[in-house]
């Protein structure tokens, strides 16, 4: 079962398409976020030309966070965003039949007002201690059986997810663990190691 949504390091270093063939190779992953800041649109498309490459051959959907207007030109599948990104309404109407994934913090009021725009999926956290989004909104445990009775589109939780924590969050329900630290970030293991801590 593919249960993970990997989200890419702060920067793309020379070893990573390497260490990113090897983490999917796994069959562990379903969805893979770039997720850059501050760079240019040129370089984003450069650098996802080469991970849709590495995802088409694993069976893995690529998507954006927040550049939703670079779907196209960087043939994700889709893309992620947060509630500054822009309307929830013009954005879904941007991606059309693509993978549409929202922020909802630790929010059931976003939720409900995320899903009257279809999104494929719903993310919540910060469960944990994120070094990743070390000021993101902290999420209660208990925020996900109210969820999931009132929703019922794939919920994803985020921040500071490790393979010490993980299995408490899908027992309560969630669908897909946001990781991203863990893997590329761990002083003691490889990215191909890390991810075999995931049963």
């Amino acid at each position: 079962m593919r249960y993970i949504y990997l989200i890419s390091p702060k920067k793309i270093k020379k070893n990573f398409y390497k260490d990113l063939d090897e983490v999917l190779s796994q069959k562990k992953v379903r969805y893979f976020q770039l997720r850059l800041k501050n760079l240019s649109k040129k370089k984003i498309i450069q650098i996802s030309k080469k991970i849709k490459k590495i995802t088409i051959k694993h069976n893995v959907k690529f998507i954006l966070n927040d550049k939703y207007k670079l779907v196209k030109d960087t043939r994700a599948d889709g893309c992620h965003v947060g509630q500054k990104d822009g309307p929830l309404k013009e954005i879904k109407k941007f991606l059309n039949n693509k993978i549409f994934g929202v922020t909802c913090h630790n929010s059931l009021m976003l939720a409900k007002e995320a899903i009257k725009f279809r999104p494929t999926y719903l993310a919540f956290g910060s469960f944990n201690k994120s070094s990743l989004k070390p000021r993101a909104i902290r999420a209660n445990l208990k925020l996900i059986p109210k969820i999931k009775k009132k929703i019922k589109i794939p919920i994803v939780a985020i921040g500071g997810i490790n393979n010490r924590n993980y299995k408490k969050l899908i027992k309560l329900g969630v669908n897909l663990i946001a990781i991203s630290s863990f893997i590329w970030d761990n002083p003691k293991l490889k990215p191909k190691q890390a991810i075999k801590k995931f049963i």
